[in-house]
């Protein structure tokens, strides 16, 4: 691969590049073969137990026909039999062949980027004292991968070349430029400067959505002189969590909480410091009521632990509660009550809004409005009528629920968004608390 740079007329040298990745396999692009029997003989063949008889005789005939055709003149240039399976393995298409990397093709974030460099002599007098360096250029940062300054390439004959390899751990997405440049001494002992630059994209190789969730790993570890059988390790969740205990043979099992699993083989934990792992996945639950959402509560929940030794003897342990990270509440929480199903282009609709009080005080009045940080031409939902919507006070941990009369000016799949609660108490804006998803018809 050629890269952009200075003219190359006006150099002896040129780099050229190419991606070191595992190379694909060459398909024939050759229409599909076939046996001949497929046209001869349907499925159904099987079924006659008379015709089926016949069968194999009928075979070795087409054979032996095959066989001569191809035996008897092997100068037969009007490829009678270029559709016909020869073998088996025809039918795939892939007659062994592989094919090199043809450009950078696509480069993921977390690959190791490699390439073969090769800076070729073109000109037909030798060139000397060349300094090489490789660099990758992202959007944040230039990160050096070869530099010969100090230990330069002696000299490179006419028509011959020097190569090597660079390698690079792809930790961003974006444009990369690989940059290469080349200062060295021409056939008048003129001291050049030749760069060039190959630019390639990464792309990021999954998706990934996020949930409000929360990992537990419990690592447990046994510190007694004698082996310890686990008949139970089971999580309680706090109150305003749920929890699923994740394993290996089936990924995700439900687990209840208040039944035992009698029925499995108990855990071994090695005596002398043996250790076994347990997973669980904790989930906020959807209808937490507002007594329970405390502000800077970090309670998960506590394990509750039961054993036998190599003799039967039982054990049994309760932990102390296990603390998450403190979870930060909202003073004030906006939800969709009811949005239509069926919303017509620049026909007026109704959303209803639950505006929730998540302090043990009284807030408010409030003013609601949509935000008009957007251009107008920008702009799908727009308020119908008054732009502000005054609401008066919210009792502690209670809720106050409104509606805004809005219309929508373009179809399509379009957000509601930009929805802005005033305190004009306490002169507060809160923003960016609620973001909807709607299909406008034009009809």
């Amino acid at each position: 691969m050629s890269g952009s740079g200075t003219q190359q007329a006006a150099h002896s040298l040129a780099f050229r590049v190419m991606r070191l990745c595992r190379p694909t396999l060459h398909v024939d692009t050759s229409p599909l073969k076939f046996d001949p029997c497929d046209l001869l003989f349907g499925e159904d063949l099987f079924d006659d137990p008379v015709a089926s008889s016949h069968l194999p005789r009928l075979l070795d005939s087409i054979n032996v026909g095959q066989s001569n055709n191809n035996s008897t003149d092997p100068s037969d240039f009007s490829y009678r039999t270029r559709f016909l399976l020869q073998h088996p393995s025809d039918s795939l298409g892939l007659p062994g062949l592989l094919v090199l990397p043809q450009s950078f093709g696509a480069i993921y974030l977390g690959e190791t980027f490699c390439s073969y460099i090769s800076i070729n002599n073109s000109s037909n007098f030798e060139v000397r004292d060349v300094t090489i360096k490789a660099e990758i250029q992202t959007e944040r940062q230039r990160i050096l991968l070869l530099d010969t300054s100090k230990s330069p390439v002696e000299s490179i004959r006419a028509g011959g070349r020097y190569d090597f390899i660079v390698e690079h751990d792809v930790k961003e997405l974006g444009a990369h430029t690989l940059v290469c440049t080349a200062l060295y001494n021409d056939g008048d002992s003129e001291r050049k400067y030749l760069p060039q630059f190959f630019k390639f994209m990464v792309s990021n190789p999954l998706s990934v959505r996020t949930k409000e969730t929360t990992f537990l790993e419990a690592c447990i570890e046994n510190h007694t002189k004698s082996n310890l059988y686990m008949d139970q390790v089971e999580f309680e969740p706090a109150q305003h969590w749920s929890a699923t205990m994740l394993k290996a043979e089936d990924h995700s099992v439900e687990h209840n909480l208040l039944t035992r699993e009698v029925s499995k083989p108990p855990v071994l934990i090695r005596s002398g410091g043996g250790i076994h792992n347990y997973l669980y996945q904790l989930r906020s639950s959807s209808q937490v009521t507002a007594q329970v959402k405390v502000e800077g509560s970090n309670v998960l929940g506590k394990l509750q632990i039961t054993w036998r030794t190599n003799l039967g003897e039982p054990g049994r342990l309760q932990t102390q509660h296990i603390l998450g990270n403190p979870i930060t509440r909202k003073v004030i929480e906006l939800q969709a009550v009811e949005v239509p199903s069926v919303i017509i282009l620049e026909k007026p609709f109704l959303v209803h809004l639950n505006l929730i009080n998540q302090t043990e005080r009284v807030l408010g009045p409030f003013e609601v409005w949509l935000s008009q940080s957007d251009s107008l031409d920008e702009k799908a939902i727009m308020v119908n009528g008054l732009q502000t919507t005054t609401l008066g006070e919210v009792q502690a941990l209670g809720s106050l629920k409104f509606q805004l009369n809005l219309i929508a000016i373009k179809n399509g799949i379009q957000k509601i968004s930009g929805f802005t609660v005033f305190d004009t108490v306490e002169k507060k804006t809160y923003d960016s608390l609620l973001e909807l998803e709607i299909y406008v018809d034009s009809e």
